[in-house]
């Protein structure tokens, strides 16, 4: 063989194997619900934070309306990462047997000391003064089964009252809760905080109690997936949890809070006074700096949750945490 040809040969093979030895970024699936409270939509937003991005991983945001059917699709593998309650963390044990499901960071915390906890609104010049004042109403949540739906029930049950028996319950998204009430559609909606602190549904809603009422401190959503899923990608993982603790910290840095808000109203469409007097400050959710849930408050929500009957069996929670990910990006971001 010529030795032109035996070189071009060569290099062909060798351009192959160089082919087939870089893989492809692994897609992870990371599922939200609203925006800025579920920041996966916009985490990357800011150009140059994120050093890994596109290089070992590349993130799909996929949208649910609730975080109960978030464990299906992690069931059946139409999701990589879901937004995990306490409440779906015990269904996803007692109903679909997921005993591999892990959580691994956090994403916010409820009634945390000092910061905002949810609230169950009811019209401000209406007529329902009590819980009591309930039966026989309507009730709106976003999805049966999720962490603020078993919170508002909870309350409900302690003051006597019984779903089916004594109360409806109706789904529908947060962002059509305001109108719900004010169309007297619903007697009683959740209101998280991306829409809590606008003035219009405070114009014709005020809180009958809220989810520090109901259950006190509340690790309301997690990231969880799969032992599987960890042990095939832990090396994307830990890069793809850098990347994240890096972009919440740029968020956080007061320098950045100009640019933070110009985002978050350019991907919701809503003008930056709906976010300036909260967002990632006390009235905001609170999120870890180092995304580690308080697997402590999880677990007395999860036996609240078994207390009350809305759950069958007994849930470990540490035995269902993985921060060994987390912890090791952290140590990156230091």
């Amino acid at each position: 063989m010529p030795l032109s040809r035996l070189m071009l040969l060569s290099l062909a093979v060798l351009f192959a194997l160089g082919a087939a030895g870089r893989a492809e970024p692994l897609k992870i699936r990371v599922a939200w619900i609203t925006v800025p409270s579920s920041i996966v939509p916009i985490l990357f937003e800011k150009e140059g934070i994120a050093k890994h991005v596109g290089q070992s991983y590349v993130v799909e945001p996929m949208r649910f309306q609730g975080s109960t059917p978030m464990i299906t699709a992690l069931a059946s593998g139409d999701l990589d990462i879901a937004e995990v309650s306490y409440s779906s963390l015990g269904y996803a044990v007692q109903n679909a047997r997921m005993d591999d499901l892990r959580i691994i960071a956090d994403e916010f915390q409820d009634a945390a000391d000092g910061y905002y906890a949810s609230e169950f609104m009811v019209l401000k010049e209406g007529p329902i003064k009590t819980i009591e004042d309930l039966k026989g109403k309507v009730l709106a949540t976003n999805v049966v089964g999720a962490g603020l739906d078993i919170g508002m029930r909870a309350m409900l049950q302690r003051h006597g009252l019984i779903e089916k028996r004594d109360y409806t319950i109706i789904e529908a998204s947060y962002a059509n809760m305001r109108a719900l009430l004010a169309e007297r559609k619903a007697d009683l909606v959740p209101a998280t905080v991306a829409f809590a602190q606008d003035p219009e549904f405070r114009a014709v809603g005020r809180p009958l109690f809220t989810q520090r009422d109901a259950m006190g401190k509340t690790q309301l959503l997690s990231w969880g997936t799969r032992s599987g899923f960890i042990e095939k990608n832990r090396a994307a993982l830990v890069d793809f949890l850098e990347d994240t603790l890096r972009s919440l910290r740029w968020y956080r840095d007061p320098a950045n809070r100009a640019q933070a808000i110009e985002i978050v109203t350019r991907y919701t469409k809503r003008p930056p006074e709906a976010f300036e007097s909260w967002f990632l400050t006390e009235k905001d959710e609170y999120r870890d700096p180092a995304m580690l849930p308080d697997l402590d408050a999880m677990q007395k929500n999860v036996d609240l949750q078994k207390e009350l009957g809305f759950l069958k069996v007994a849930v470990d929670v540490k035995a269902h945490a993985d921060l060994s990910l987390v912890k090791e990006a952290a140590k990156r971001v230091q």
